[in-house]
């Protein structure tokens, strides 16, 4: 029941579009805007350094006085620090205090036989049957033992008719992973 009304919260926040995804819960990685902000140093320092910068093609952030930080697949505190430890060990200051916040849209499509085929928010906790229920659930015409997750050019098919047996079963998605729910033909 618990994990029921879990779903259900889960579903309402990402149909009302309300639910935020932090950078801490996911790695960043190439698009992701970073809004980075100093402190710790001199007032007129602040303003040279915090900003808005962009994830690069190849994982990197070029800060002032540093050059490329790399931020790809690492998580909001761990590119927080290495940046502290950076401007630490080149002698630019003693004590930065460095705090990120990511603007992003991490997204998973839900398609077919679903009431409301859309693009759902991602989090780190959204599994198949929450992405499902964020779209209204399955129409009449569903066939439950073939849903697709499409990821990374890899296709694996769920039972879901399974997985409400066993809710341990039900797998968790990733950012850009698509959802396919076929129609049965009978």
């Amino acid at each position: 029941m618990k994990k029921i009304l879990s779903i259900i919260a889960i579903a309402t926040s990402l149909m009302t579009g309300s639910l935020t995804c932090y950078a801490d819960d996911v790695a960043l990685r190439t698009g992701d805007q970073l809004t980075i902000r100093l402190g710790g140093v001199p007032v007129d320092e602040i303003s040279q350094v915090s900003g808005i910068y962009t994830v690069d093609g190849k994982g990197d952030v070029n800060l002032p006085y540093l050059g490329k930080i790399h931020a790809g697949g690492l998580k909001q505190a761990d590119v927080q620090s290495n940046i502290e430890t950076a401007y630490k060990t080149k002698g630019i200051y003693s004590t930065p205090v460095i705090t990120i916040s990511v603007q992003f849209d991490r997204l998973v499509d839900v398609s077919g036989e679903v009431r409301v085929p859309q693009r759902v928010h991602y989090t780190q906790d959204l599994t198949l049957l929450g992405a499902i229920a964020a779209t209204g659930g399955f129409t009449d015409y569903v066939d439950e033992t073939k849903v697709a997750i499409l990821r990374n050019g890899t296709r694996t098919l769920v039972n879901i008719k399974k997985v409400r047996k066993n809710e341990v079963a039900d797998p968790t998605l990733e950012p850009g992973d698509k959802i396919l729910v076929p129609k049965s033909f009978f």
